[in-house]
């Protein structure tokens, strides 16, 4: 079988337990058809050991330059090679991830399917949802129906997307509560929180806001350093975890707006668990987000959510209970409930056991099970 994906952080972080499984339960040969070359995204030592491993456990990898943008033309290349390898392997199945990489598989794949290989597509949030904006509608809405007459499975992550996908084309179209949190390991995480306040460069008596994701628009950092803006209050620090290209850009704004002391850059980090205990809130502001495993696991931690109001991120935010949510663009909005949070600290205590408890549906173990239920359905 073949996992498609556009960059090699999205094999690692969302499907190194579907690779075990498919290899060691189900007995397939596995192949992998990636960007290999691009990790700006991850910890490139980690990634290169744990692609050394996979190979020596025989998975075979395909190296293909996908580009971000579908109308790259980068693309054309990279369409090409997937289909010479598609249709020189006879793959029993095809599963393809992220949103360019999976229309150049479903198009790649239709001599494949014809000849009886099942093509199944995870979409991890679809760029329409009922908070997006027209454009992405006009443009994403379209294409994603085409491709649905091109592939046998559509699997969705929230809700919204599979009451949505139901009305496509493909023949089966499942819900899975997303590619799974080891919630355990965040709730078993012990830290000083003062000690490790002080460790990344912040007062132990400020308030800590926490944002886990890469420095892309998507992620919509900006609009919590506007909130912050706003606010002017010296005792709260935004903290950021993640690379990106947007870093300057947003270390820029900051300046600009006069809270740069305020923002903290952490880059890549290996300690979410221990970061997200230590947090009193957290900021998950994407403006497309298929779920958000960022948001569950601050939540796991039993720390408030400051989210923005789009269609993954209400699977398991409850406005006003687990925190607050609000439009991607209300920088108004987001500063009062920051505000709100940071200067009350039997709210947020309040709110602990609600956050803890509406992230138990996404633990890893229970949206594996229901992955490999169906990857049973079609292999075994």
């Amino acid at each position: 079988m073949l996992i498609v994906a556009s960059v090699v952080s999205f094999i690692e972080w969302f499907n190194k337990e579907n690779v075990e499984y498919l290899r060691n339960d189900l007995g397939c040969e596995v192949h992998i058809a990636c960007n290999f070359d691009y990790m700006d995204d991850t910890d490139e030592d980690r990634t290169k050991v744990y692609l050394d491993r996979i190979c020596a456990e025989g998975v075979i990898l395909h190296n293909i330059h996908f580009a971000r943008s579908p109308l790259s033309k980068d693309n054309i290349a990279a369409y090409l090679e997937l289909k010479r390898i598609i249709n020189s392997q006879g793959f029993d199945l095809i599963h393809c991830h992220t949103p360019t990489a999976s229309i150049l598989t479903r198009l790649a794949a239709r001599k494949a399917r014809k000849a009886g290989c099942v093509v199944m597509y995870t979409c991890h949030g679809f760029h329409f949802h009922n908070a997006a904006p027209k454009k992405n509608w006009l443009i994403f809405y379209p294409i994603e129906r085409f491709c649905s007459y091109f592939c046998d499975y559509i699997v969705t992550i929230n809700k919204e997307d599979f009451n949505r996908a139901k009305h496509f084309h493909a023949k089966n179209v499942r819900y899975i509560p997303g590619v799974g949190v080891d919630i355990g390991r965040i709730k078993e995480t012990k830290v000083d929180r003062k000690l490790y306040k002080k460790s990344i460069g912040i007062p132990d008596d400020c308030i800590m806001l926490l944002s886990v994701g890469e420095m892309i628009d998507r992620k919509n950092h900006e609009v919590i350093i506007r909130a912050l803006g706003t606010l002017q209050n010296k005792n709260i620090y935004y903290v950021i975890c993640g690379k990106g290209p947007l870093k300057e850009h947003l270390l820029n704004l900051a300046a600009e707006l006069g809270v740069a002391d305020n923002v903290v850059f952490l880059g890549f980090r290996k300690d979410i668990p221990e970061l997200c205990n230590t947090a009193d809130i957290s900021a998950f502001p994407s403006r497309i987000e298929g779920l958000g495993l960022a948001g569950i696991e601050v939540m796991a931690a039993g720390v408030p959510l400051v989210s923005s109001n789009v269609h993954g991120i209400l699977d398991y935010v409850i406005d006003g209970e687990t925190g607050y949510a609000c439009d991607p663009d209300d920088v108004e909005g987001f500063a009062k409930a920051i505000d709100r949070l940071a200067s009350d600290s039997k709210l947020r205590e309040s709110m602990k056991t609600k956050c803890i408890e509406a992230v138990k549906p996404f633990e890893l173990n229970n949206a594996l099970r229901v992955m490999w239920d169906i990857y049973d359905e079609i292999l075994r």
